[in-house]
């Protein structure tokens, strides 16, 4: 058997979310009903309807490619590439700059594809970290130490997984500045975009800023529609192609009803909508968490996330990050992300972009496990 480094946090994930009585390990908002999405345009059932079960295109339909390619400055529908997921985007994208031994520079923590992806095929890795004490914000001056003309891609998470930090403008500017210097791209996971709780601006992405910027998003965390399986890069044309043949060998393409729906979804009139939904849930989830963190006898911080439906929340008990994940999951049937799964120890991510009695019921029963712990 090959070697081959697991996606823990996701393998974790699929053996348990389905069995637990309360899921706060999901790092997006409680999910749309189909109901409620078809609900805004009264036609769309009888077109749904009326489709052939057939292959989407397969770079995506024209209709879903143009909506996505409004939302970044300069981009035309020949930008866009539609994938099953942004996990097939980031995946099909490394694989179209980097070979075997080449470099690339990962900020951490971050979702942990790309670092897995990375190893597993021979790339080489060099990470550099958002800075706790600096309330996340990115340690750039080992950022640019590490990035040398071996350097072929950047991997950027913003708003970030799982601190929620968004990067300010002369954070990204200095890591364009940075990745220009070297000649290398830079590969932004940008699905946080639209989730932003303290402000009503959406992060700006890092396409249109520098030529070799590779912007991926999907369906799943800011619209509330992870099922859907549908993600996006947005790029150079050129190097769109180079993806898409690739995208060609991995899934093909995403589903003819996921592109018809993500179409919707994405449309102007429908979108706004969708983007306060996921802001309602955020902004009024956070507070619960807030207070419940506050309760439990300075055991528990947090920096408070500036986008997503995530917190990374720091403990001070003696036990590990797993074994404390395990301990919740085995006596409580409640599903949280371990820090150990992000390299950060004394850590746990817990979900809040929930409905409201539900996250309250989690959080009491997660509150019984720190509870006994303290004791």
């Amino acid at each position: 058997m090959a070697q081959f480094q697991p996606f823990e946090m996701e393998r974790f994930m699929s053996v348990n979310e389905q069995d637990v009585d309360y899921n706060l390990s999901e790092s997006g908002v409680h999910p749309m009903q189909l109901r409620e999405l078809l609900g805004f345009d009264d036609s769309c059932l009888d077109i749904l309807l009326e489709t052939e079960i057939n292959y989407a295109h397969a770079n995506g339909i024209p209709e879903l490619r143009e909506n996505i390619a409004r939302l970044y400055t300069g981009a035309s529908p020949e930008n866009v590439l539609v994938t099953v997921g942004a996990i097939e985007a980031n995946f099909n994208a490394m694989h179209s700059v980097l070979n075997r031994g080449d470099e690339i520079v990962v900020m951490l923590p971050n979702y942990m594809q790309i670092w897995g992806v990375a190893k597993n095929y021979g790339f080489r890795v060099k990470t550099f970290l958002l800075q706790e004490e600096k309330g996340w914000a990115p340690d750039l001056d080992t950022l640019e130490k590490i990035v040398s003309g071996k350097t072929k891609m950047i991997a950027i998470c913003n708003p970030n997984n799982p601190t929620g930090y968004i990067l300010k403008e002369e954070e990204i500017d200095t890591i364009i500045r940075i990745a220009d210097k070297a000649g290398a791209w830079i590969l932004a996971d940008e699905v946080y975009t639209g989730a932003e709780q303290f402000n009503d601006a959406e992060t700006p992405s890092f396409y249109g800023k520098y030529e070799k910027v590779l912007a991926v998003n999907s369906m799943s965390k800011a619209y509330g529609l992870p099922g859907l399986r549908t993600g996006w890069v947005v790029g150079p044309q050129r190097m769109i192609d180079q993806i898409w043949a690739r995208h060609e060998y991995t899934t093909l393409s995403a589903a003819m009803m996921s592109n018809k729906l993500a179409a919707l979804a994405l449309s102007q009139r429908v979108r706004p909508y969708i983007i306060q939904r996921t802001r309602d849930y955020i902004r009024k989830g956070f507070p619960v968490l807030e207070e419940w963190i506050g309760k439990q006898g300075g055991v528990l911080s947090c920096i408070p996330p500036q986008a997503a439906a995530i917190a990374f929340i720091k403990y001070n008990l003696d036990i590990s990050s797993t074994d404390l994940v395990e301990k919740i999951l085995r006596e409580k049937s409640v599903l949280i992300i371990p820090g150990d799964h992000f390299g950060m120890g004394k850590f746990i991510r817990v979900s809040f972009g929930l409905q409201h009695n539900y996250l309250i019921r989690g959080l009491e029963r997660i509150e019984e496990v720190i509870t006994e712990l303290r004791q």
